[in-house]
């Protein structure tokens, strides 16, 4: 984690911090697409009573799934575990593909 953020530009570092003091709790209700949440039990810079648990009950179609033991950098911590999570959210949201009648 430390060399994707000491890799960032001043400028983008700077406009982090603005965006992590906005509040958008209020634009969640407008979200009309399934989204999948996935967080972490022992996330010590985002913990999950603050911020996770309450997904559920701000975005409508929303799925957690909570990472036991994950910390911070789950995605890489927790790569296979993240990978299973999003293909198979990916999966359930693409209609099966139908034969074309007639075509050989």
């Amino acid at each position: 984690i430390w060399n994707t953020a000491a890799a960032a530009s001043p400028r983008g570092t700077l406009d982090c911090v603005s965006a992590w003091l906005t509040d958008f709790r209020g634009d969640l209700a407008s979200i009309d697409v399934p989204v999948l949440v996935i967080h972490r039990d022992a996330d010590r810079i985002v913990p999950f009573p603050a911020s996770g648990r309450r997904i559920p009950g701000l975005v409508k179609e929303s799925r957690l799934v909570v990472i036991e033991g994950g910390p911070h950098g789950v995605i890489w911590t927790h790569a296979g575990e993240v990978n299973r999570e999003v293909l198979g959210f990916l999966e359930e949201q693409v209609e099966p593909m139908q034969p074309v009648v007639g075509l050989s």
